[in-house]
């Protein structure tokens, strides 16, 4: 059994989430791996996780919404599943408390996979390999608990870390450019503000905000509030790390903002004003070259080793 997670430059001192009915091990994280990169977990044997969650981009899938069978779409964006092993609170809303959850509602999302449990345990089956694994990893036949389990835990080994800004904070100060530094100092000043949502060495929070994302009057997607039903959570969604954000455009709840240019002009901008927007969300009167600078310093944060196959 594997303790903990090893973590790259940059994540050393983050709480791992592991829950103690699923401890880690080399043999759950390989079944897992297998079962993350195959697709007849979907009802028409087309799509897998990696469908949506690549790791080209950042384990995100660079469509505006999710598109799962049948090229049926989700009314959200994909949001990257990197450093998940340190959180509490899964899916833009938080309605999922844990990452094996998440893996069960996505195989009956009829805009995922489309499937039922009884369907998947059936056709995994009929695959000896699946059936030689499942007794030596879970000492049990295939079933859907061990399926979530083992999807979780390999779930829970893709990291992101060991970025040029990583480096640069460990003491290489030849890792940032002098624009990607001055794009830093900019992103943790008084006058930005970014580091009050995207805080902490994974650059999230792990809160819920309404940050000016476009709410779409005839087509309202509420997020958080559609879990509490409090009135303050209206337009709130979970803040998203920022680890390998140059590979996991298009951004934001609903794909609104697609590339780091419009990005940074959404911010500098102060979003869409709603009744619910955070006070935090204020134009920045930004120059050309802060925009610059700050995209330079958001391109610093993509990992060199940005997911890891095991324990390695």
């Amino acid at each position: 059994m594997i303790p903990a997670i090893k973590t790259p430059i940059g994540l050393e001192n983050l709480n791992q989430f592991i829950p103690e009915d699923n401890p880690i091990t080399e043999g759950k994280i390989a079944l897992g791996r297998d079962l993350f990169f195959d697709r007849r977990l979907s009802v028409d044997g087309t799509v897998s996780c990696d469908f949506c969650h690549s790791p080209l981009l950042g384990f995100s899938d660079g469509r505006y919404f999710a598109t799962g069978v049948f090229g049926l779409k989700s009314k959200r964006n994909t949001i990257t599943i990197l450093n998940r092993v340190f959180g509490r609170e899964f899916l833009w809303d938080g309605k999922a408390n844990s990452i094996e959850e998440v893996v069960l509602d996505h195989i009956k999302d009829p805009n995922v996979f489309g499937n039922n449990e009884e369907n998947v345990v059936k056709t995994l089956n009929e695959d000896k390999t699946y059936r030689e694994k499942f007794e030596k990893v879970f000492e049990t036949g295939i079933n859907a608990d061990g399926i979530s389990k083992a999807i979780a835990a390999f779930v829970r080994t893709l990291l992101s870390g060991n970025s040029p800004y990583d480096k640069y904070v460990a003491g290489d100060k030849s890792a940032l450019s002098e624009s990607a530094v001055r794009g830093m100092k900019l992103f943790f000043s008084d006058q930005l503000k970014c580091a009050v949502c995207h805080s902490g060495p994974n650059f999230t929070d792990e809160k819920y905000h309404n940050n000016g994302a476009k709410i779409d009057s005839l087509n309202q997607d509420l997020g958080r509030y559609l879990v509490t039903k409090k009135e303050d959570d209206k337009g709130k969604f979970r803040t998203p790390t920022l680890r390998d954000i140059s590979r996991s455009s298009p951004y934001m709840h609903n794909g609104s903002v697609k590339g780091l240019t419009a990005l940074v002009e959404f911010y500098n901008e102060g979003g869409i004003t709603n009744n619910f927007q955070s006070s935090v969300i204020k134009p920045l009167h930004l120059t050309e070259e802060e925009k610059i600078d700050l995209k330079s310093f958001l391109r610093s944060l993509t990992g060199k080793n940005n997911y890891f196959f095991g324990n390695k």
